[in-house]
């Protein structure tokens, strides 16, 4: 096939709808990246309008710009925006675009999960901004402290967009880290092993591990305290068994985490331009891997931090603030990492190097007063000023905001084809380096003098008035220069020169295409046998749009890619695409009708969104798969492959077990909530216990045990040649068993408003049984499947998934049920 024919049946096969219409069914991952970035930077303008606002009323002492309510909710909405609906967006929709042609693949490995994640987060963004057009948006602050934000102190609907709204948009963010994570482990071009990945991949891995497993507790508080303020269940009421400190942690078991899932992605950014900008090699390669991964794992016991003033033990003080300072070592290691591949190489100060260097200033600058805050007394004094907020902006803004711009204009060229024109970036990058160090430099010094952070007016006898007009003039210099951005961006879309295909001289993968990308990215799945690939062989552009590598001849009109083994990098199974639908972009209006459900109070109509989003799901998954067995197929260079559907480990069972890994925190941070309010809070133990059945709890153990086996026996008979129905019909009955226990608990829960002991059982119980639905769902699914051709001894992964699911029930099913008999048995 000639390379003008293959690039033209392939542009067909993958192209999306034309038109506007083609946004509303895409699934290319080229084009959803886009979608999340310039919706990203339309809620970075909003949020940084909200900042103007702020600063406007802080400018001078006694200012009647706004009143304390309207005020209250636009630092909410500010900081909400910028930690939710921009930051961590930013970061998915610049992975989403980048990492497949990073890696050398076609796409993602779920195009429709990703579809599905950006309605989510469009459609909960856009609840949150219809809340702040209609006045009545959230005003507790981004953090959402109770009991201020609890149904006493915040008797309206304003706490409950943020609650309902931030949990439809966080559907989005784990979406999108199982989709990266099974994407970089599993979908990369043959031969690029681990440690031939690029950076930006790493970081991308690392960050939505962190995403998988640092959510789920602000997930969990969310609801705890939604269901708190809806139905009087008791979780931070101190005085009915509860306590508001229970929210800080679940709140900060995401919140610390959470500023190095937005600084990772943006030293990844960092870690790839700075060698291109520097001509040289990235130094350490494999030290910048450890150093990631080690604040990872550091970033997890440093919740704390943020509650050194609520009065825990000393020892605890002294173990977390330990902890704060440790975590400056990998931080350390990457600084000087950077700082040896600029020394080794030969700067180039171009305009994305120039956001690099304002990088490097503001960020060390940020993690200096990071360890000043981590030593116990210096917080004590520091806590709620202005300094603090100072800090914060120092480390998000100097780690997220320079290195993406840096990003920005770096491929720039990659998403336009073009060359910018007018060369007003130069010019934007002094105006926002100089107005935010006069904004925060100052705010730094106002804190340190005493003025708290969140106040709406103060006196001029405070004598702040100097200072605050400084930061406030400062804050409109560097709006200045971030509006002068947005336009060169847009004007290069326009008015930009044709820029060549490799502008730069990286040696990455995205740069072997033409840019513009095409909708498929490559010809053909190229062989890696370096890192940098393109340095190591230049002739890689031509020989992949030559065909010269895996899958380069389009065959029945399928959008087919392959997998590789996640550790050898060797070629695994064929994958074939669905094609463009509306099915996510409905699937998520559904989710949503669900969420405003609940914030209207239309309780009755929750479970019919459910059952809506339950239906469509089936229907999702009842378009994959075939009633054939098609056996292994010729991929190219002598490699022949079986399909993703007759292998033991699809790419559904891989999603399921990230999906599940997230799942697992969830459910343990309710265990922890448990144990934290049996062990501190006031109020316990609960006027009367559980009490304990004999029957139900051995019950409900054997069913989460029978469960296990009767898919083990269905997988077993059909690998034979046999029916899986017996064992399906033994894992259904395994199941109803453990349901009938966990509603049995939920029954005989004494009143879950009378203390927060039987809120947390009755809620534990509620989970179980959620959790014992989805299986009973999936097992219904597998025995139509089966009764209709779908499943044979060759096309078998589907079992395996739904396995999965039924294991994760059965352990949790075991958990909440000793939980909930052993203390009364005990006692």
């Amino acid at each position: 096939m000639r390379t003008l024919e293959r690039h033209r049946r392939l542009q067909a096969i993958w192209a999306s709808e034309p038109g506007w219409k083609g946004w509303t069914s895409t699934v290319s991952h080229t084009d959803l990246g886009r979608m999340f970035l310039v919706t990203s930077f339309f809620f970075f303008a909003v949020g940084g309008v909200l900042a103007m606002l702020i600063r406007a009323q802080l400018a001078t002492p006694n200012s009647a710009f706004v009143g304390p309510e309207l005020y209250s909710q636009f630092f909410t909405m500010h900081g909400t925006i910028m930690m939710f609906l921009f930051a961590i967006p930013t970061f998915e929709g610049l992975a989403i675009y980048l990492l497949p042609k990073m890696l050398g693949s076609r796409d993602l490995a779920y195009p429709r999960l990703t579809a599905y994640g950006y309605w989510c987060y469009a459609f909960g963004g856009s609840m949150l901004l219809i809340s702040m057009v209609l006045g009545i948006a959230p005003n507790g602050g981004w953090f959402m402290y109770p009991p201020l934000t609890g149904p006493l102190y915040s008797p309206g609907i304003n706490t409950d967009f943020w609650l309902i709204g931030i949990t439809f948009v966080e559907i989005s963010a784990m979406a999108a880290a199982v989709e990266l994570t099974v994407s970089i482990l599993r979908y990369r071009a043959p031969g690029m092993t681990l440690d031939k990945m690029p950076i930006f991949a790493w970081y991308a891995l690392v960050t939505a591990l962190m995403i998988l497993t640092g959510f789920p507790p602000l997930i969990l508080g969310s609801i705890l305290l939604e269901v708190e303020r809806a139905f009087g269940l008791p979780f931070f009421q101190a005085e009915l068994g509860g306590d508001s400190l229970l929210w800080q942690h679940l709140f900060w078991l995401f919140g610390h985490p959470e500023v190095y899932i937005i600084f990772l992605p943006a030293a990844g950014v960092i870690s790839t331009v700075l060698p291109v900008m520097c001509r040289t090699t990235l130094l350490g390669y494999g030290w910048i891997v450890a150093a990631a991964v080690a604040l990872a794992f550091l970033s997890f016991g440093l919740w704390v931090h943020h509650m050194f003033t609520t009065g825990i033990p000393h020892m605890g003080l002294a173990f977390f603030s330990a902890a704060s300072t440790l975590v400056a070592v990998p931080t350390g290691v990457q600084i000087f990492a950077w700082i040896g591949t600029m020394w080794k190489g030969r700067p180039d100060l171009r305009l994305p190097m120039l956001h690099i260097l304002g990088f490097f200033a503001t960020f060390v600058m940020g993690g200096l007063t990071g360890v000043m805050v981590a030593v116990v007394p210096f917080d004590w004094q520091a806590h709620d000023t202005a300094f603090i907020t100072a800090h914060l902006h120092y480390v998000l803004f100097g780690g997220f905001v320079f290195p993406i711009l840096a990003g920005l204009y770096y491929w720039l060229p990659h998403f336009t084809g073009r060359r910018r024109f007018f060369r007003l970036g130069e010019v934007a990058f002094v105006l926002i380096f100089v107005g935010f160090h006069g904004t925060f430099l100052a705010m730094h010094w106002v804190g340190l003098l005493g003025q708290r952070r969140r106040i709406w007016t103060y006196e001029a006898s405070d004598g702040w008035t100097v200072i605050n007009l400084i930061s406030s003039v400062g804050g409109f210099i560097m709006a200045f220069g971030l509006a002068m951005v947005l336009i060169e961006v847009v004007m290069a879309f326009w008015v930009g020169r044709r820029s060549p295909r490799n502008p730069w001289g990286s040696g990455s993968l995205e740069w072997a295409m033409p840019t513009p990308p095409t909708n498929y990215n490559f010809a053909s799945l190229p062989q890696i046998r370096a890192r940098d690939a393109v340095h190591d062989d230049p002739a890689l552009p031509a020989r992949i749009a030559r065909g010269e590598g895996y899958l380069a001849t389009p065959r029945d009109d399928r959008r087919e890619t392959l997998t590789v083994d996640a550790g050898r990098a060797t070629p695994d199974y064929i994958v074939v695409y669905p094609g463009n639908t509306r099915l996510p972009m409905l699937m998520s209006a559904v989710t949503g009708l669900f969420f405003l459900s609940i914030l209207i109070k239309l309780y009755w109509f929750a479970p019919v969104a459910l059952a809506g989003v339950a239906a469509l799901a089936l229907r999702w998954v009842w378009a994959l798969g075939h009633r054939d067995d098609l056996g292994s197929e010729d991929v190219g260079l002598g490699v022949s492959l079986p399909h993703a559907g007759e292998v033991d480990r699809a790419p559904g069972w891989w999603g399921s077990l990230f999906l599940l890994v997230a799942n697992a925190v969830l459910f343990g941070s309710l265990l922890f909530g448990y144990a934290f309010l049996f062990t501190v809070a006031p109020g316990w133990p609960p006027p009367e216990w559980f009490q304990p059945s004999l029957v139900e709890l051995a019950g409900g153990i054997a069913g989460a045990m029978v469960a296990p086996m009767g898919m083990r026996l269905a997988i077993r008979a059909n690998r034979r040649g046999g029916s899986a129905m017996t064992g399906l019909a033994v894992a259904g009955a395994g199941v109803l068993v453990v349901l009938v226990a966990l509603v049995a608990l939920m029954l005989r829960v004494p009143p879950p408003t009378g203390h927060a002991y039987n809120a947390t059982l009755f809620v534990m119980g509620g989970y179980g049984a959620a959790h014992v639905i989805i299986p009973l769902l999936m097992l219904g699914f597998l025995a139509a499947r089966v009764s209709r051709g779908f499943v044979s001894a060759r096309r078998r992964a589907e079992l395996p998934i739904a396995g999965l699911w039924v294991d994760y029930m059965g352990v949790v099913a075991i958990l909440i049920l000793a939980v909930a008999h052993l203390p009364g048995l005990a006692s």
